[in-house]
Parts: C-alpha cells; structure tokens; sequence
C-alpha cells in the first residue's frame, strides 16, 4: 500500500505540472486585451461607422473605399485605418457618433441655466443630469433661467438639429402666470392669429385660462419652436410672463416626473419624436 500511495503522489506532481504553465496563459491574454482597449490605439474606422448605426462593419468597408468618409477634412480610403474618439468623422458630409444615442427628458426647475453662465456660483441644467449619462448630452432648444418644465438631452445630433429647427413643428404646452388678468379681447386676438411680431404671425392652436384659477393664469398649445414665441407674443400685448412651465414637448409630459428630476425616454417615445 505504501508503494501505491508514492506512485499516486508521483502520479499527482506530474498531472500539477501541466496545469502550473496552463495558469500563465490567461496573464497574456489579458495584456492582449489592455492594448486592444487601449484609447491611444484608436479604433478601426469600419467599426467607429458601424457603432454609429450607419450600417455595417462590411458595408463601412466598401464606403471607405469608394471615398465617402472624411477623417478631420481628409476622405481616407485606407482599409483598417484606426480613428480617435477625438476626431472629427464624416459620412456622406455629415458627422457622425460612435456613441450609443441617449436620451433624457428633464422637469427643469427655476433658477436654473440652460447655457451656462460666466458668473461664479451658477447653476445649471447639466449639474442636475450628472448622472444620467457617461456622454456628453446636449439640452435641443432653450428654457429661459426663470422658467420651468420639459427639456429634452440627447447626444444625438440629427434629431436634435431636427427639433431645434424653427421650421420643424412640435407641439408644445405652456402653463403661463401673467403679471395681470388676461383680457378676452387679447385671448381673441391670439387665438385669431392677430398678433404679429417682427418674425411674423403667431399661430396658436389653442388658448384659454386655466381652470379653477385666476385670470392671469392661462394655457396655450402651439407648435412653433420659434425663439421666446410665448414671452414675445404677451409682450406685444402689453403683458409680462412671470412663470412659464412647460408640461408638454413634442408628445412628453411631466407625469410621474418630479420638478428636477430626469428620467430616460422608451424606445417608443423616441420612434414618435422621430416622426416629428
């Protein structure tokens, strides 16, 4: 018996063996896999257009090489040439993102600047969506600093020039308090389309006061993305918007969304802004 346990101890020290230089392959895979994750080695131009969702790694290829894509000014038609997350891509004349499309939907509070200021100490609407995003999010129109509600960040850049454009109509509604009782001569005026500012006519599609609440309290539907349309529209009537709170954009509403909280928008409320 003592001999077959030496043979089984012998037989046990050589089946180790193999397995202590198994043990070393993993430690070159993984120097494998830092130099491929590696940001300063960049990454291949087909798969920086497919991530984009442009098309596919195959078809990237056949479009590089029929000269479609610019590389920071310069069409590159060299297969495998590796880009930076920091370069300017162009496809077809259009900038393109390897970055997975975002997109958050804000109840902005007042108080808050949607641009930024030079002044110190001021708050914005990028502190309160830290969070919602490793990507940079870029808010698709403009909310006064004083005003309140919907504003939508997306990183995106086609559906946010698309929404952003003055051309493109998105229905939106306003909660608005008047510095005074509106009269219903002037909510006449507006509903008719009689309010003409120095970018034309203003065309609502609905306007009214708010039930159960002052005069001065009203309500109005409209679909124009043109600057400052409700402040200038009051203005022009000899009346000035004290609060505005957007509870409406392009189909979203504040329901369920707390004032300065953020929340991601469903796959299916980004298809319906994608029919805007």
């Amino acid at each position: 018996m003592g001999n077959s346990r030496n043979q089984g101890k012998g037989n046990m020290k050589k089946k180790n063996k193999p397995l202590n230089k198994k043990s070393s392959a993993p430690k070159r895979k993984v120097v494998v896999d830092k130099q491929v994750k590696d940001p300063s080695a960049g990454m291949r131009l087909n798969k920086y257009i497919a991530n984009s969702g442009i098309c596919s790694r195959r078809d990237a290829d056949i479009y590089i090489a029929a000269g479609n894509v610019r590389v920071n000014g310069e069409v590159v038609t060299e297969m495998g040439h590796k880009v930076k997350l920091t370069d300017e891509v162009k496809f077809d004349g259009r900038r393109i993102n390897p970055e997975k499309k975002e997109y958050v939907l804000l109840n902005k509070p007042s108080g808050f600047y949607v641009t930024g200021s030079l002044e110190k100490n001021n708050r914005t609407v990028m502190d309160l969506i830290a969070s919602a995003s490793k990507s940079k999010l870029d808010p698709v129109g403009k909310l006064d600093t004083s005003s309140m509600g919907l504003l939508l960040f997306t990183n995106d850049g086609t559906l946010a020039k698309t929404l952003g454009s003055t051309k493109t109509r998105v229905r939106q509604i306003f909660h608005i308090e008047l510095n005074k009782n509106l009269d219903e001569e002037d909510i006449d005026k507006i509903r008719d389309g009689r309010v003409i500012l120095e970018d034309g006519k203003v065309t609502v599609d609905e306007i009214s006061y708010v039930d159960n609440r002052p005069k001065r309290e009203v309500g109005i539907e409209l679909q124009s993305t043109r600057p400052h349309i409700v402040q200038r529209t009051f203005k022009k009537l000899g009346y000035e918007v004290v609060k505005l709170d957007r509870v409406v954009y392009g189909g979203l509403t504040k329901k369920d969304l707390t004032r300065g909280h953020f929340r991601h928008l469903t796959k299916q409320e980004v298809i319906n802004l994608g029919m805007i």
